[in-house]
């Protein structure tokens, strides 16, 4: 298990990590979520032993590290650029952390064998980083963070340099990965479709804070934030002000919210695929444009008080029927999440 208490870290007057705590369990793949320069990749680098802390500890196996150099930690790290050697073979690369431990030559060579077949790339160790793709250096460099048999494994944007269709594979692979191995491991990415595809537990940072942590269907079922409710998916953010126990929108859009007295000012959040459109005249709304993106369809709207809002759909939904640019619809809201306008993120 990895305990992170009370983290702090400065660089000249920006700070970096403000107060985070966490704990990963042991065999947890962990996520930290969060848009780019949010203090991600400064914990992780921190837990490495890379960075110096300002203040706080990290405890591993329940020994307090902050005094360890970064290699006396036994932790494994994958960057996102690979950082192969390319003057090494990919069993030479495996074997590069064996190598510095003065491991007996034929252990190494052992553990070589076997993480060339746990990452599918058998037969190929003799070959040069510049002679493999994309996916295939990022898979030898993970191996060669696993070939020390780390405590923890930790990931910076793994898959970020790899394209679309990679990325894909590479993350039901290393979720396979790590359900065989079961090596504690967190990684960073600021894409929400990798962190609710791989993790156990996703952690979410913003502007240096910890947001919300917490498995990845309690978070997107119940953001405690409107800036966690904004940043997962794609929404329709509204000021809404409170009548009859009801939040309005200009004068068209109007869902029930409980504990608010007439005259408060919210923001309303509401997912892309929390609404329903359906063809209605006269209806609320005119369409402005149905896009089509493989089994989904989106549908972008103005309502008649002149504000924005769009939609998603199955592709052959019926209430997709007629609905075309130029029409009319009518507009339900399914779920919405209200948040008072003092304690919204920016």
């Amino acid at each position: 298990m990895i305990k992170v208490e009370h983290l702090h870290k400065r660089f000249g007057g920006f700070v970096a990590v403000d107060d985070v705590s966490f704990e990963v369990g042991a065999g947890e793949l962990v996520a930290l979520l969060g848009p780019s320069g949010g203090g991600k990749s400064t914990i992780l680098r921190i837990i490495a032993g890379l960075e110096q802390a300002d203040a706080g500890q990290v405890t591993l196996a329940g020994e307090v590290v902050d005094h360890l150099h970064a290699r006396a930690r036994r932790i494994g790290f994958v960057f996102q650029h690979y950082a192969l050697f390319r003057h090494m073979t990919v069993a030479q690369n495996i074997a590069f952390g064996l190598a510095v431990r003065k491991a007996p030559l034929e252990a190494q060579a052992r553990r070589v064998d076997e993480l060339l077949h746990i990452i599918g790339l058998n037969g190929l160790g003799g070959r040069y980083p510049d002679e493999l793709s994309g996916g295939q250096r990022q898979r030898v460099a993970l191996a060669r963070a696993l070939a020390p048999e780390p405590k923890l494994l930790l990931l910076d944007e793994p898959f970020g340099a790899v394209d679309a269709k990679v990325r894909e594979e590479l993350r039901r692979w290393l979720r396979r990965m790590h359900d065989d191995l079961h090596v504690t491991s967190i990684f960073v990415t600021h894409d929400q479709e990798e962190a609710f595809a791989l993790a156990d537990r996703v952690v979410i940072i913003h502007n240096g804070h910890l947001e919300q942590n917490g498995a990845p269907l309690e978070i997107l079922d119940n953001p405690n934030s409107e800036f966690v409710a904004r940043f997962l998916g794609e929404v329709n953010v509204y000021d809404a002000t409170v009548k009859n126990g009801e939040a309005w929108v200009g004068n068209v859009l109007h869902v029930p919210v409980a504990g608010y007295e007439d005259g408060d000012r919210l923001r309303l959040v509401v997912r892309a695929y929390d609404l329903k459109f359906w063809r209605e005249d006269p209806g609320v709304a005119t369409v402005k444009r149905v896009q089509f993106f493989g089994d989904r369809a989106r549908v972008e709207a103005v309502m008649d008080d002149g504000q924005a809002i769009f939609s998603q759909f199955p592709r052959r939904s019926s209430l997709l029927k007629g609905v075309e640019a130029g029409c009319r619809i009518f507009i339900e809201v399914t779920l919405a999440r209200a948040y008072p306008v003092e304690a919204a993120s920016a």
